[in-house]
């Protein structure tokens, strides 16, 4: 509770970590807002959170630029047109508890459906940051972020870092954050100055960013060259550098937040109700819901949409019965892709990317 208290976050969180402070939002309070509040959304770190001074952050732009920048926030904030962009932003590892249930994951955090959040984020793109340094379009280059969090389960130790396609950092929707939600950009969620890349596993938006550094290959930090990969279900989960397959877009994906699982319910009418996201810029085409456990289908009720970077909200009601109900959700982007079905399926010794269809079991009883 005092980690909770001490981050500002609400009562009910459930927290993964408290050293380094890593916790997901409850599922009902996840639901309550399709714009998620700062105390619910979920913090995801791997080292101890800096506390750096507004009118001390810097921005150093390198690499291969034909002018490097060195520029504090009020250059930033001054300088470069503000925008918006709702996006949702969720971590690679989200859902990982349905995987554990299957196979222990040892080491690793068993992330529940929290750990993905919306939020209004604004700030300088970065594509007018880097169009600043001279950068233009090249299909092989690459653009790095470092933080000054130093990852203690990194091998060696060594700040944070990661990075992205260069054609993805040119793209409209990736910004320099210093705000989230109209209010200037909270220290843990990577104040004063965070990356935001739409799309892409929340590993890539890389917090408290201190560094831009634009070179001819990714960046070979160890969260971009050793974690955050996908290996083979049979592989050790302690490969080295360059194994696997590179996490960048998240895959279609939804999760059922309402009732929980093994909730005991009475008979009658019951919201089932949950998000689904389309992952990169695909948009959420419609979600199919089952009472019988697949068995048959029809659509749920879809919220609007804020966009191809943002989740839809979706609900479902379900007349109980006497007995068990098998709920099973599962989601269609707007190009006709379903997401997967078999979570065994996509089981991995890391945990990463579960995007099967999510089921919950209500138990139905009178009292």
């Amino acid at each position: 509770m005092t980690s909770v208290r001490t981050w500002g976050k609400r009562p009910g969180t459930v927290v993964q970590e408290a050293v380094p402070f890593n916790a997901e939002a409850a599922a009902a309070a996840l639901a309550d807002e399709e714009i998620t509040p700062v105390d619910v959304f979920y913090a995801r770190n791997h080292g101890p959170i800096p506390d750096v001074a507004a009118n001390d952050w810097r921005l150093v732009v390198d690499g291969l630029v034909d002018a490097e920048l060195d520029l504090s926030l009020d250059r930033l904030t001054s300088e470069f047109a503000e925008h918006e962009v709702t996006a949702t932003l969720q971590c690679a590892g989200n859902r990982r508890d349905e995987f554990v249930a299957i196979r222990p994951i040892p080491g690793e955090d068993p992330w529940g459906p929290g750990a993905t959040s919306t939020a209004r984020w604004h700030g300088a793109r970065l594509a007018d940051v880097l169009a600043s340094a001279g950068v233009t379009d090249a299909d092989d280059l690459h653009v790095e972020f470092t933080a000054p969090d130093v990852a203690a389960d990194a091998s060696p130790a060594q700040a944070y870092g990661s990075s992205i396609p260069l054609r993805k950092a040119l793209s409209r929707e990736v910004l320099l954050a210093w705000r989230m939600n109209d209010e200037p950009l909270p220290r843990l969620h990577g104040g004063p100055v965070r990356v935001v890349v739409p799309g892409f596993i929340g590993a890539r938006s890389v917090k408290w960013v201190h560094r831009i550094t634009v070179r001819d290959s990714p960046s070979d930090n160890y969260f971009q060259a050793s974690a955050y990969r996908l290996l083979p279900a049979d592989a050790d989960p302690g490969a080295g550098a360059g194994e696997g397959i590179p996490l960048s877009s998240i895959g279609l994906n939804s999760a059922i937040l309402c009732p929980a699982d093994g909730a005991v319910l009475p008979p009658g009418p019951v919201t089932v109700s949950g998000y689904a996201l389309g992952g990169d810029d695909r948009e959420i085409a419609r979600v199919d819901v089952s009472a019988d456990g697949g068995a048959t289908w029809r659509p749920a009720e879809l919220s609007a949409s804020r966009g191809p970077w943002a989740w839809r909200f979706w609900s479902f009601t379900v007349d109980l019965v006497d007995g068990t109900v098998d709920v099973v959700a599962r989601a269609w982007d707007d190009r006709g892709g379903l997401q997967s079905e078999s979570t065994a399926a996509l089981w991995n010794p890391k945990g990463y990317a579960n995007y099967s269809w999510p089921r919950r079991r209500i138990v139905v009883g009178r009292s």
